[in-house]
């Protein structure tokens, strides 16, 4: 006899939009509707915990039916379905249900997932679970990572379809006992898979958690040691030596926490850092050690560096930074940089200014992006009325002559800058609404 439907349940399918494709422009407003239609199921949780993970359960079905009719580049549908998952889970538990059977289920799911919905779900699955859940999800996990770690290797793909499965299952049992705070087991599956230095970090978050801060501490130098080694080398060093100096602080270490900071600023004076840095000073001491701060980084990468004086409202230094960058150098700084460094010197500095902005317009022209060359040439006319104010006609001039020669041929960019050169720059024509209210009182006065 055939089950009738949850009243939910065609709403659940009417958000869905079955037989309508989903273009990447539409994905975000296709998935807050479903979000909506998920926090109603959300809601009877507390009160209907058994019909919402039902409900759960017919969503999922759903999404996985719809997977082939939306193009997730952004992300954002998978990521819906990750969130159904956990309310799933959130769902049965609140229902009382059993959690082997919770746990067989989720990981049926996890083994049989063709549109990566799962993967890395566990990440947040951890917190979800409560202890009972927690350990019957861990014994499953562990009896599939122990049998695939026993398969004879027969070459070819099989040899590497249980390589995978046994590093996915892994990186579920890490995140396991990272959850359960358990750092023997979890110390002897890293050491058996190849110790990483985002095991260490793991590691040591758990010893901190459990109030050993000492050795927390021998572990996040051990990664130290290994961060150049793996894939992250850098995210790695950064986790790590923030998480040493909060355990040297913490045991009282304060001066080598400081010390630490200091030669990481010295290696990279980035905003970062400097923050970091600050953070470790004493109130009185600051004042001397921005001193020092701002000296170190004199002849840094000009992208660490303009960022961190504009942070710093070094308006001084960061124009005499840029006096001493050629123009070649400043071309090659993304506009994320260069921007808003132009936008606080135009009226202290316009020559500098100007600079900055004929680079980002020079740097989109180089690159070819025709589909920018609005952005190079509202630059350029930024750079023309700021060479004029600064007294520089003639470098105006050079630039003029540049753009003539090197870039005649892109024509989608070339006449506009040609009346521009001549005076009659974007800014001086009507825009549209300008051009639309014109005509519309033409057309009443008729």
């Amino acid at each position: 006899m055939r089950r009738k439907a949850d009243v939910l349940e065609h709403t659940i399918e009417a958000a869905l939009r079955p037989g309508c494709f989903v273009a990447y422009g539409e994905s975000w407003s296709f998935v807050t509707g479903l979000e909506e239609v998920a926090a109603l199921i959300g809601a009877l949780a507390g009160t209907e915990p058994a019909r919402a993970a039902a409900l759960y359960e017919t969503f999922l079905a759903g999404c996985h039916e719809k997977a082939e009719e939306v193009d997730d580049s952004g992300g954002v549908f998978g990521q819906f379905v990750e969130a159904l998952f956990l309310g799933w889970v959130k769902a049965r538990r609140a229902a009382g249900a059993d959690p082997d059977e919770t746990s067989a289920r989720l990981l049926a799911w996890m083994e049989e997932d063709p549109y990566g919905f799962c993967h890395g779900l566990e990440k947040e699955l951890v917190r979800m679970l409560d202890r009972p859940g927690l350990a019957a999800f861990g014994r499953q996990v562990r009896e599939r990572f122990d049998a695939v770690s026993q398969e004879p290797a027969k070459g070819g793909s099989s040899v590497r379809d249980a390589a995978y499965r046994r590093r996915r299952w892994g990186e579920v049992l890490r995140a396991v006992y990272k959850a359960q705070r358990n750092d023997t087991a979890y110390l002897a599956l890293a050491e058996a898979a190849g110790l990483t230095p985002e095991d260490c970090h793991a590691l040591a978050t758990i010893l901190v958690a459990r109030r050993k801060p000492g050795e927390a501490l021998a572990w996040a130098e051990r990664g130290i040691g290994l961060a150049g080694q793996g894939p992250r080398g850098f995210m790695s060093t950064v986790e790590l030596t923030n998480l040493r100096r909060q355990l040297l602080t913490k045991l009282g270490r304060g001066g080598e926490a400081l010390e630490h900071a200091w030669a990481a600023y010295r290696e990279h004076p980035s905003e970062h850092a400097y923050d970091e840095l600050m953070e470790l000073v004493a109130k009185a001491d600051r004042p001397a050690w921005h001193e020092k701060a701002m000296e170190a980084a004199q002849d840094a990468e000009l992208s660490l560096t303009i960022p961190l004086l504009l942070k710093t409202r070094e308006l001084g230094r960061l124009a005499e930074r840029l006096r001493r960058a050629t123009d070649a150098a400043l071309e090659g700084l993304s506009h994320f940089v260069t921007e808003p460094a132009a936008s606080k010197l135009e009226k202290e500095h316009p020559e500098l200014a100007a600079r900055l902005w004929r680079a980002q317009g020079l740097r989109i022209l180089n690159a070819g992006k025709s589909k920018y060359y609005d952005a190079a040439l509202r630059n350029m006319e930024r750079a023309q009325i700021l060479f004029a104010k600064a007294g520089l006609e003639a470098e105006w001039a050079r630039t003029v002559a540049e753009i003539r020669g090197r870039h005649h041929r892109k024509s989608g960019f070339i006449s506009d800058f040609e009346r521009l050169a001549a005076g009659r720059g974007p800014s001086t024509e009507p825009s549209f609404l300008e051009r639309a209210k014109a005509r519309w009182n033409r057309t009443e006065s008729e």
